[in-house]
């Protein structure tokens, strides 16, 4: 094929491929019943909001840190609970560890469950069970590292040397003392690491867990874009930014120390 002819060729694949993509775009508007134009008739309103997004009140920025302190408290004990629970129950999940397939595929269910309930709608169902407050953002933060962390770690667990567990075997040790003695030490510092990255995850997503009423700074931002105070709105998330990017920073060099 000549040159000219394969230019030619990209050239018709590329307008085929623009051709249907303009009409998959026109499709799903059709069934969807998205009108563009609405979003364009309230462009006063955008530039309003945008204009006073862009000045941060400064001043109402004093009162963030203890809402922001919470917040971070939320994730570091959530996280805690959350790995310390999910450590016994990835050991669990392992036919490496059990010996036993069945016993494995339950825990493997039950955190399959776990992790396909999305964040924002555990916090809801928690604040309807117990109530608004941090004490259900700690929960939710909890269970959710738990189903995450867990995953990981038997994952891990899956890919180590054998060898130390067959010898362990070998010499008559039980499934706890091989678990705590050849497998443990060769799992420790990813367990490690995707701790940090858990808390990593956390702080961001605590952030907006107090839109559902589970504490923290969110509820503070909610309130703000309620009562339209844009300017404070503005500040609440230049604070989440800059926090999430400090824990982000440090918790990249622990993991990196770590791997």
């Amino acid at each position: 094929m000549k040159i000219k002819d394969t230019v030619h060729f990209k050239w018709y694949k590329n307008l085929i491929t623009i051709i249907v993509l303009l009409l998959l775009f026109q499709f799903s508007r059709v069934i969807t019943n998205a009108d563009f134009k609405q979003v364009f008739t309230n462009s006063d309103q955008i530039v309003v909001f945008l204009s006073r997004l862009m000045h941060p009140d400064f001043a109402y920025f004093p009162k963030l840190i203890s809402p922001l302190i919470k917040t971070l408290q939320m994730s570091l004990l959530g996280t805690f609970i959350g790995v310390l629970v999910a450590v016994p129950v990835s050991f669990l999940a392992t036919p490496v560890v059990t010996g036993n397939k069945y016993i494995s595929v339950v825990f493997r269910f039950i955190l399959g469950i776990i992790r396909t309930i999305p964040t924002l709608l555990l916090a809801a169902l928690l604040v309807a069970i117990f109530g608004i407050g941090e004490a259900t953002g700690v929960m939710t933060i909890a269970i959710f590292t738990f189903g995450m962390v867990s995953q990981l770690m038997f994952q891990a667990i899956e890919t180590i040397d054998f060898e130390p567990i067959e010898a362990q075997l070998a010499v008559g040790a039980t499934r706890t003392q091989m678990a705590v003695w050849a497998i443990a030490p060769q799992v420790f510092s990813q367990f490690a690491s995707y701790s940090f990255y858990a808390f990593e995850v956390n702080v961001r997503a605590s952030t907006v867990l107090g839109y559902v009423g589970a504490g923290g700074i969110g509820v503070i931002l909610n309130s703000s874009l309620a009562l339209m105070k844009y300017e404070r709105v503005s500040i609440i998330i230049l604070t989440i930014l800059v926090t999430v990017a400090i824990v982000d920073k440090i918790s990249e060099k622990v993991r990196r120390t770590l791997a």
